[in-house]
């Protein structure tokens, strides 16, 4: 076997790899010195395509990005190789394999694959309904939001939010053992925007859990409750009601099993999570969005040596907020937990609080803690509290 026939053996293998969802990394190193130092590739799904990634790590420190069609990885292989690699490791779930190029530009490769395990894992598709999701894109509400299309197709433009929405509902799942187990479930979806959430947990507790619930969703944009109601009736979720209110008005007719909210703006996440504390609900999920008001009453001599960087103060006062929501909701009985939503690389907005209620009374111990952290971050006493 010659050295051509080694090159179109290796790329095919990382090929065969990338495609069937068994590639982990590829790594090409041993440049000569110059502007390519080493080149990292890993799979990543764009749109709903699979492709290897490569990362270029080269001189100074600088970085560069370049995405590989499978069918393009022979090329990209060759091209490589051209710039002086001399090395190639592939690392896949069933083995791995190396490529190595001699200082006589003599190609060796070896293989240790297990052909057994290759079949136990099945190929990756470029449609994420492919994937173990509670939802495939096919569903009614999906083609009436504008998530896919008629054929149940996720549209480019909507990949993220159809992850998202699928990331949240196993949420919902998970939860599912501290609802009751009987009667209608009363949900509130505060600040619900287009209701993208609202009708993927209406249909997963009705159509998939088959349970009676009742969803009242909150929002101050007339215009956009108007379109949801429309998207509803059309859908025949007669059990969802959506009204036009400031949330921090909103009075529950019932005690709330689940509240939710999705990037609920600044303090509105404040007065969602209030409203829940209030009303005793048994649940609450909500992914906070934009937060400036610990950023504008920060004063915080320890953490000065951070809190001067403007860049740094934003980040450190969005994760400081979500602490003290947490530690505020533990003073009011609720078992919290702070979940990564969704890839970072998708959105900044990420982090979802959880809160299940256990005792349903104030502890003075976990009060006084969710105080005196608030006043070591701001120099003064929460108001209200």
């Amino acid at each position: 076997m010659d050295n051509n026939d080694k090159i179109v053996r290796f790329s095919n293998t990382v090929k065969s790899a990338l495609e069937d969802g068994l590639l982990i990394n590829i790594t090409f190193s041993s440049f000569p010195k110059g502007e390519v130092g080493k080149v990292k590739g890993k799979p990543k799904m764009i749109g709903r395509k699979i492709v290897l990634q490569n990362e270029f790590f080269l001189t100074e420190g600088r970085v560069r990005h370049e995405n590989v069609a499978p069918d393009d990885v022979e090329s990209a292989v060759r091209s490589l190789i051209d710039q002086g690699a001399k090395n190639c490791q592939m690392l896949a779930v069933n083995g791995t394999a190396t490529l190595m190029v001699s200082s006589k530009g003599i190609v060796n490769t070896t293989y240790k694959m297990n052909r057994d395990l290759h079949s136990l894992f099945p190929a990756v598709s470029g449609n994420n309904s492919d994937k173990n999701y509670v939802f495939s894109g096919k569903e009614d509400f999906m083609r009436e939001l504008g998530i896919s299309d008629k054929e149940g197709r996720v549209h480019d433009k909507k990949q993220s939010k159809f992850r998202q929405i699928n990331r949240f509902v196993e949420q919902i799942k998970d939860i599912m053992k501290h609802l009751p187990e009987e009667g209608t479930l009363t949900v509130y979806d505060l600040c619900c925007g287009k209701s993208y959430l609202s009708f993927a947990v209406y249909e997963y507790l009705t159509r998939v859990c088959n349970r009676e619930a009742v969803m009242i969703c909150a929002d101050l944009k007339k215009s956009v409750i108007e379109y949801c109601e429309s998207i509803a009736k059309k859908l025949g979720c007669t059990g969802m009601k959506f009204i036009v209110a400031d949330i921090s008005t909103i009075t529950a007719e019932h005690r709330p099993d689940l509240v939710i909210s999705l990037h609920a703006c600044d303090t509105a996440t404040d007065v969602v999570l209030d409203f829940a504390v209030k009303n005793k609900a048994r649940v609450i999920l909500s992914t906070p969005c934009c937060q400036h008001e610990m950023f504008r009453i920060m004063n915080c001599p320890e953490l000065e040596f951070i809190s001067k960087y403007s860049i740094l103060k934003q980040k450190i006062a969005s994760a400081a907020t979500d602490a003290l929501r947490l530690a505020k909701l533990a003073a009011n009985g609720y078992k919290t937990d702070a979940i990564e939503l969704i890839d970072p690389d998708e959105t900044p907005k990420n982090v979802l609080l959880r809160g299940v209620l256990k005792s349903g009374e104030v502890s003075q111990d976990k009060l006084d803690y969710y105080k005196k952290s608030y006043t070591f971050l701001t120099g003064e006493l929460p108001e209200g509290d």
